[in-house]
């Protein structure tokens, strides 16, 4: 990590290297000599790319000659993207209060300011600056605000966010929405909803109702035939948020190396009393085909 993500050479890692406190053990001559000779000019897709070799086949069909880059790239330090509340504030005022931290505009969502993090600098305390608690600002990927906007939600519609889990996306709708309508936000787990009301506090969001789960189901029978659209973020591997999620489930590696293959087909569906049939919109956080248009192909 220190040599290819950092750009380390062998003297500056052996500098890091002394014994002391809670540093590595100093370099061994053969240890030297290895990070001197390293060389992934010839190595297997899956070991330049950092990857599990059995997904190997996964990312070929869908990367092919690219799949070490796109792996190594899933390797890397992501940047911090925030999401710009509409219903408090636009593009240009957010981005005058974070001026300190130097936010750029996002390429493609029309909503978002992205901070560019070095692989050894320190993550802002974004959650203690005033836009944050303003309501203004709300941490989330770029990718993630484009999948809201291309759902193509519209003020005044009946909108089921079947997977909302700590609300990113029912935030997003709902101010894509500019409060007209509803949002009815919902999960399977009821633990995944609980940071969503303080969010909808501080965001200014009206038009959200959040249908807790009950142990008998039903939360949203009354929805039958009303529904414009249906937002469904379905369970998967999370290939596609590596970046950012290093160490899930307080394990001690990336999740790359936490992916087992048994996660793979856990795919939700929408329920049929949501159909008039109203649109649905469906989204992974993953990478591989069998998630995502192969899925959509065997509905």
């Amino acid at each position: 990590m220190l040599k290819r993500e950092r750009g380390l050479d062998t003297d500056a890692i052996a500098k890091l290297a002394d014994g002391t406190g809670y540093g590595p053990e100093v370099l061994t001559d053969d240890e030297r000599q290895r990070l001197d000779a390293a060389d992934m000019a010839n190595a297997p897709a899956h070991v330049a790319g950092d990857y599990p070799e059995w997904l190997d086949p996964h990312f070929a069909k869908v990367f092919g000659d690219d799949r070490a880059e796109e792996g190594a790239a899933l390797a890397s330090r992501a940047p911090l993207d925030l999401r710009v509340n509409t219903l408090k504030a636009d593009i240009f005022k957010a981005e005058a209060s974070l001026s300190d931290l130097k936010p750029e505009e996002g390429h493609w969502s029309p909503w978002a300011l992205r901070i560019h993090l070095g692989a050894d600098a320190k993550s802002p305390a974004i959650h203690a600056e005033p836009a944050f608690l303003k309501g203004m600002i709300e941490v989330q990927d770029e990718g993630s605000q484009l999948v809201a906007l291309l759902s193509g939600a519209k003020p005044g519609e009946q909108v089921v966010d079947l997977c909302a889990g700590a609300g990113g996306k029912t935030l997003a709708l709902a101010a894509m929405m500019q409060n007209k309508g509803q949002v009815f936000a919902t999960d399977d787990d009821k633990r995944r909803l609980a940071p969503i009301h303080d969010r909808l506090t501080r965001s200014g969001a009206r038009n959200v109702q959040v249908r807790t789960p009950k142990s008998i189901g039903g939360e949203i029978d009354d929805l039958a035939g009303r529904c414009d659209l249906v937002l469904i973020d379905a369970p998967c591997t999370g290939t596609g948020s590596w970046r950012r999620n290093r160490t899930p489930n307080g394990g001690s590696g990336p999740a790359r190396w936490n992916s087992a293959r048994r996660s793979r087909p856990r795919f939700s569906t929408a329920p049929r009393p949501c159909s008039r049939p109203a649109p649905i919109a469906y989204i992974t956080c993953s990478v591989l085909d069998e998630e995502n248009g192969a899925r959509c192909a065997d509905s």
